[in-house]
């Protein structure tokens, strides 16, 4: 018995029977998560909280002498504008997008789809350090014509780059997910503006009163920012205490949010 042959126009036998099975989670997740990168990049808000802010600090603070900080001025800013940037992006951002992303139901009718829902934060994740690479490259030549000159503690920074990732990524999460969006919006910019004054980033925390050093040094903020600038401009202190902070606090956020994150 012969196969039937296709009519013309007509498509083959078989070319629209039913594949049931598990569509393949590597292009799932790259799809989603080139999906919120556009949506990121393409916000003017996030874009101005993400890189337009971080390049006029650095310029401003490395040319102006409103701080003290050792010569040269721009191995400093550098480090603490780094640290900025990965907060901007990986907790502020991140906690607003998620935020009224659940408002309008987008994240609920995400979760209707074939997306798992790891996949759906994984994505969210993978957008974050996307957006990351943008901003260490931009930064970075910035940084470069300003004069910086990278050492031997770049491959440290990096690595501690991720842990910020990892550390504001899973605390973002949590906040855009257990409240509403208005507060998550107010309390994200609020949190922005006291760890941008008081949490080690722009201050260092050698030049913060000894009791808000101390605080400061336990959050996020100060240890990203603290480690940065030991690996970047070869200030004197140890990797251990920031590095534990970062993962400490990127353990308790995970955990914390996948208890707590609500879909709706």
């Amino acid at each position: 018995m012969t196969s039937p042959t296709p009519l013309p126009g007509r498509f083959a036998p078989g070319t629209f029977s039913p594949r049931p099975g598990r569509g393949d989670l590597g292009r799932m997740l790259g799809a989603q998560s080139a999906l919120e990168l556009k949506l990121a990049l393409r916000n003017g808000e996030q874009v101005l909280l993400t890189l337009l802010i971080p390049i006029v600090l650095l310029v401003g603070l490395s040319l102006v002498d409103v701080i003290d900080l050792p010569e040269p001025r721009v191995d400093s800013v550098f480090a603490s504008v780094l640290a900025l940037a990965v907060m901007s992006t990986a907790f502020t951002g991140q906690a607003i997008a998620f935020g009224f992303d659940r408002r309008y139901g987008v994240v609920r009718r995400l979760a209707a789809t074939a997306l798992p829902r790891w996949l759906l934060v994984a994505g969210r994740l993978v957008a974050v350090l996307g957006t990351v690479v943008v901003q260490v490259v931009v930064l970075g030549l910035i940084a470069l014509v300003l004069g910086w000159r990278p050492g031997g503690g770049v491959a440290t920074a990096l690595l501690l780059v991720l842990l910020g990732c990892a550390a504001f990524g899973a605390l973002g999460l949590l906040l855009g997910g257990t409240l509403r969006a208005e507060i998550v919006l107010a309390l994200a910019n609020v949190v922005w503006f006291v760890l941008l004054l008081g949490g080690g980033i722009v201050v260092p925390l050698s030049t913060l009163p000894s009791g808000l050093a101390a605080v400061a040094a336990l959050l996020p903020s100060g240890a990203l920012a603290e480690g940065l600038r030991i690996a970047l401009s070869g200030a004197d202190g140890s990797l251990l205490q920031p590095v534990l902070v970062l993962v400490a606090w990127a353990v308790v956020g995970g955990v914390a949010a996948s208890r707590l994150v609500r879909l709706t």
